[in-house]
């Protein structure tokens, strides 16, 4: 596997420092489960701040600090060798507890023409959205903005959209001020995990009349 596009440094830093919400960490969680690079870079993070918390005065804990179990790969960086699938059909280990399925075997549920999702539970308290989604060939999502946070994980096959092409593996790392319309491959279409900490905002009366409708 052949990653071309990785987590951005603000994205490992803030992985580094714990302060992720859920729907990012379990993309970002994955993505470090096949990138040896990004898990690299994780690292460095990590010593930078190990070494600023050994300046920092001991200050007594009151309460258990809430963990959420699928970024503990995230603290694992133990190994450079990239994950393989194991049976479990394309499937990152973080999310294979939430999914309960092989990615063959998913139960999707029609959103638009040519399009597919499947949403994975969160915590109770958890807020943002984290789903699977898979695009037939050569479909194209709405164009849309996003009001915050998006990552993109390709799982399966690729799409193009202004940033460029993203194959399996590959990330798009999407901040608050991005708009962009992805293509599914005319060939292979598309299937990936897709998180965000906002409800996307879609362009066009269509899109926008449908929205409500999809729970995008």
């Amino acid at each position: 596997m052949t990653i071309n596009h990785h987590l951005d440094p603000a994205t490992l830093m803030s992985c580094a420092a714990g302060s992720q919400p859920e729907t990012l960490a379990a993309v970002v969680a994955s993505h470090l489960s096949v990138c040896p690079h990004c898990r690299s870079e994780l690292r460095k993070f990590e010593r930078i701040g190990e070494a600023l918390f050994d300046d920092l005065m001991p200050t007594p804990v009151t309460k258990q600090i809430p963990i959420v179990a699928m970024r503990s790969l995230e603290a694992d960086g133990s190994t450079d060798t990239p994950e393989v699938a194991d049976g479990h059909g394309d499937l990152p280990a973080p999310i294979r507890d939430l999914s309960r399925s092989k990615l063959d075997d998913i139960p999707w549920r029609r959103l638009a023409p040519g399009v597919w999702h499947y949403p994975l539970s969160l915590s109770d308290n958890a807020k943002g959205d984290l789903r699977l989604l898979k695009v037939a060939p050569g479909t194209a999502i709405p164009e849309h903005g996003h009001g915050g946070s998006e990552m993109t994980l390709i799982l399966r096959g690729s799409y193009s959209d202004t940033f460029g092409t993203f194959r399996a593996g590959d990330v798009a790392d999407l901040g608050d001020d991005v708009d962009h319309q992805p293509i599914a491959d005319p060939v292979d279409g598309c299937i990936c995990l897709i998180a965000s900490d906002r409800k996307a905002k879609f362009k066009g009366l269509m899109a926008r009349i449908v929205q409500p409708l999809t729970g995008l």
